[in-house]
């Protein structure tokens, strides 16, 4: 009996035979009803955007965030006649719970550079690490087992079993959770009146490293103009990606990719190219999906090629 060649069929062949590139730059599969799209980090620098879009890129992450909003809307003016995107822009680390108060100030007062720029860069979120804790004993990635308040998130265990030796790193966590909350409180009015949101990434700062806690973290701020920037392979050696992605849910505003090899006993492991690690990507995909993420993935992993990169993108973008 002759098999009739649906676009599903068509689609996972071109993808397995490494073709399919579309015009638009990537593999899109009728399964989903969300749509991705793919960026790098970089400078606007027209030479890049140029290299970006010719292997099917869509975007970039903006890396330069203290700028005048002139020299910004220049830049969004150059990037959009070649037809790409300025869709974020890379703020970093902050330190919202330093000791100092000046300290403090001025990196919020950098944060709100940084979000008119992006909306002047034509973006719609900026990119903010709060900070980070370190110094004193902690927890290994896959020892950590929370209890906390919901409503806080201020932490009374991190690990199963006796804590005392944890006790620092337990009052370090707290005073960062609510330091970071009080910042963010201020800087979110100001984020609502420009029109840009503020993404938290958790970057291997040693805070919120599993999915229940980073959610009431963003919560507890309780405001619409600051959720999460999920980063897919950052969060591998606490947790499986596609089981953070249910929790965070709408919280989630942009995403970046990069690979990550668990070991095979589960504990540490180490960066791979993208689709050679341990992280299930279609599982990730389906997730993406299930929470009706339409939005961009950043690349933050090398090795390739741009044009391999961009393939390997579209791969994960058709859920393979």
């Amino acid at each position: 009996m002759e098999r009739r060649v649906t676009r599903r069929d068509f689609l996972a062949t071109s993808a397995a035979a490494g073709v399919g590139m579309l015009a638009a730059g990537r593999v899109r599969a009728a399964a989903f009803k969300t749509t991705l799209h793919k960026a790098m980090i970089s400078p606007p620098d027209e030479k890049r955007l140029k290299a970006y879009k010719e292997v099917g890129f869509e975007g970039i992450e903006c890396n330069q965030w203290n700028v005048p909003p002139a020299k910004a809307a220049a830049a969004r003016e150059m990037a959009e006649k070649m037809g790409m995107k300025i869709h974020s822009v890379l703020r970093g680390w902050c330190s919202f719970n330093s000791a100092k108060p000046d300290a403090v100030e001025g990196h919020i007062k950098s944060v709100e550079t940084a979000l008119r720029a992006c909306k002047a860069y034509g973006g719609d979120a900026v990119l903010l690490v709060p900070c980070r804790v370190g110094g004193m004993p902690m927890p290994k990635p896959w020892e950590f087992d929370y209890a906390f308040d919901p409503k806080t998130a201020l932490v009374t265990r991190v690990a199963k079993g006796d804590n005392t030796k944890y006790t620092k790193y337990i009052e370090a966590h707290n005073h960062a959770t609510t330091s970071s909350r009080a910042a963010l409180q201020k800087l979110a009015p100001v984020a609502e009146k420009i029109g840009v949101k503020i993404a938290i990434e958790n970057v291997w700062n040693n805070l919120w490293v599993k999915p229940d806690i980073f959610a009431a973290f963003i919560r507890s701020v309780n405001h619409p103009f600051v959720g999460a920037y999920f980063d897919i392979g950052n969060h591998t050696r606490y947790h499986t990606p596609h089981e953070w992605i249910p929790v965070l849910g709408d919280l989630i505003l942009k995403c970046h990719v990069k690979g990550y090899k668990v070991n095979a006993n589960g504990q540490g492991g180490q960066w791979t190219k993208i689709r050679e690690g341990s992280i299930n990507w279609p599982a990730v995909r389906k997730a993406l999906d299930d929470i009706g993420y339409n939005g961009w993935l950043t690349n933050e992993s090398g090795g390739l090629s741009l044009k391999e990169l961009s393939h390997r993108f579209d791969l994960i973008i058709a859920g393979k």
